[in-house]
């Protein structure tokens, strides 16, 4: 393993672990006057991909040191590969936060094989567009989730990561990534990350099979060329699926170490159309910060991803996208509690109560009929009870004839609709409603129309138009595109109850 100029520090740190197909990388980092400093940085040997035996090599106890104590210590963060988490996009009108979660349940169902109970899954919504929102879903089999919990329950992390959000924050501090809306491209020696932002924030996410060590083997066998073509012609699908049709809308920056190899994958890139360029660590970024060991270009970006996460430790807004949020609390969590459930101040709680029960009860017993009565008089006097009677029946009034879209939400969720994708769904007082989405056939689609016409409420189902699904369209959980073969693109419009009309 290698070390690079560890040494014993004071103040809060974070430690960040990352877990790659070649190897385990860890970096410990510290805030000091408005500056990153990198302390140190770790990686395993090529194989050696035990996170309990590398923590303990980093100088961690098999405790709960992911907590940070009293006197500042250290906060540890894990990153999670993301190659077992697919990422799907989707865009819901303006509701509230337990609808958006229905929303994102019912499209999670339909696109992955799996029931409901094999599934773990994070959403974060993102800027309101038109009174609608985009919401980025992460979704994984629980048992891989659960088995990555395992791994590193000895240690007790205090944050578990999705290492593409590592990517972005990398990509943004150290690789001077300014533009809101980008495609930030990591290349790993067996796969390459693909990861979307918009507004500075991952939103969507593919892992392609084709890593450098397929472009070398192909300059060995004389064949680069046609790897390279491969491999251009796979982000070009990526973008399709990002929902950019036009390649050169987008702006795709390949992280480099400053070497030829990734300037020459960024040349294809731009030959293939694509707006494309390296991004290099720039030398104000670190060149300066009050580190005890100063990095070079080439070793920020081999470390790129736990410096990512290490970043994200800093923060503690909660706006990643947890998806071990269910099955893993961290022992900071456990033990944080609120003073109030301090044994002491319980009691001390509970005299205090008991007096103030003892002084109410004896000042209600005291008081007269008459002094009761006469109090209630004024009460009376001084507030118009018919007004507030007739307010809480309009209230009522109201409610009743407000929308139910949880509702409307399970109405449309029936079991002869898997396999549909449902991809938006606009629900407006006055107009029909209009969902859009893919069907498998033409028989499921005209199955689900008579399904929904079977439905109390709905009303005049049509279907206004359909088209062939374009190939890529739908993502597997690796985030390749599927094949497309017999599937239509559909939109159905509908009368729900009187909201519509």
């Amino acid at each position: 393993m290698s070390n690079n100029g560890t040494s014993v520090v004071t103040g809060p740190t974070v430690i960040a672990i990352s877990q790659e197909k070649d190897k385990l990388r860890a970096v410990c980092l510290r805030k000091q006057y408005g500056a990153i400093e990198v302390l140190w940085t770790k990686s395993g040997e090529e194989g050696e991909m035990d996170l309990g035996t590398f923590a303990v090599e980093c100088g961690l106890s098999t405790g709960p040191t992911g907590r940070t104590e009293a006197g500042g210590d250290q906060i540890v963060v894990v990153g999670f590969n993301s190659a077992g988490v697919a990422f799907y996009r989707i865009v819901v009108p303006v509701v509230k936060e337990e609808e958006i979660a229905a929303m994102v349940k019912l499209q999670v169902e339909a696109r992955l094989p799996l029931p409901a109970e094999q599934i773990e899954l994070a959403w974060r919504a993102g800027r309101v567009q038109d009174r609608q929102v985009p919401v980025t879903i992460a979704a994984a089999r629980r048992e891989q989730i659960s088995k990555f919990v395992e791994d590193v329950r000895g240690f007790e992390p205090a944050k578990i990561l999705l290492d593409c959000e590592g990517i972005v924050k990398a990509w943004r501090e150290f690789f001077s990534g300014s533009e809101r809306e980008a495609v930030v491209v990591s290349m790993g020696s067996l796969n390459t990350q693909v990861c979307l932002v918009e507004s500075g924030r991952l939103s969507n996410a593919v892992v392609l099979d084709t890593g450098m060590e397929d472009l070398s083997a192909g300059e060995e066998l004389g064949h680069r060329a046609e790897t390279e073509e491969r491999f251009a012609q796979d982000m070009r699908s990526v973008l399709e699926l990002f929902g950019y049709a036009e390649p050169d809308e987008l702006p795709v920056f390949v992280l480099s170490d400053g070497g030829s190899a990734i300037e020459g994958i960024a040349c294809c890139l731009g030959s293939a159309g694509l707006n494309a360029q390296v991004a290099v660590p720039e030398p104000p970024i670190y060149v300066g910060v009050r580190a005890k060991t100063e990095l070079s270009a080439e070793e920020i970006y081999a470390y790129r991803v736990p410096i990512g996460l290490g970043l994200m430790g800093f923060v503690a807004d909660g706006e990643e996208l947890n998806i071990f949020e269910r099955l893993y609390n961290p022992a900071a969590e456990k033990e944080k509690k609120h003073w109030l459930y301090s044994p002491k101040v319980a009691g001390a709680i509970a005299a205090v109560m008991l007096v103030a029960v003892v002084i109410v009860s004896y000042a209600v017993d005291v008081a007269s009929p008459n002094a009761i009565e006469k109090r209630m008089k004024a009460a009376a006097s001084d507030t118009n009870i018919n007004l507030v009677m007739e307010r809480q029946k309009l209230i009522g009034t109201i409610a009743r004839r407000r929308p139910d879209l949880l509702q409307l939400l399970n109405e449309i969720n029936v079991n002869d609709a898997a396999g549909m994708m449902l991809d938006s769904l606009d629900f407006k007082r006055g107009r029909p409603v209009s969902i859009s989405g893919q069907a498998q056939n033409a028989e499921q689609l005209y199955k689900f129309q008579k399904t929904l016409l079977a439905k109390k409420g709905i009303t005049e189902v049509k279907i206004q138009n359909t088209s062939p699904a374009k190939a890529g369209a739908s993502p597997s959980p690796r985030g390749k595109g599927g094949s497309g073969g017999g599937r239509i693109k559909f939109t159905i419009t509908f009368h729900y109850k009187n909201f519509t009309k």
